[in-house]
């Protein structure tokens, strides 16, 4: 298997970093923009914009679903579902059956 060599980017806010892949987040603009508190706060970066590309930034968005649509979306994988879980029942909502 062949090793990825680490391309210099620059995103649009100027700031260098390395990827071997063609993603083109900033690490740096990622960590700008996470939230300080907040259910979204709890999950990685590629759980949290899977959620927000799909318009869930509040927990009764998030009720809408079914565990099984939450991880068709692109980003999220089975290690969000606990917090995800947690987060809905301390508002006292659950995901959709």
């Amino acid at each position: 298997m062949a090793i990825s060599e680490k391309k210099l980017k620059i995103c649009n806010k100027g700031h260098k970093y390395y990827k071997s892949s063609d993603c083109p987040t900033c690490p740096t603009c990622e960590q700008e923009r996470k939230p300080a508190n907040g259910f979204l706060s709890q999950l990685s970066a590629p759980a949290r914009r899977a959620l927000e590309n799909n318009g869930i930034t509040i927990l009764q968005q998030l009720s809408k679903f079914s565990e099984k649509e939450i991880l068709q979306f692109h980003g999220i994988g089975p290690a969000s579902l606990p917090k995800l879980k947690t987060a809905l029942k301390e508002e006292g909502l659950s995901f959709k059956n």
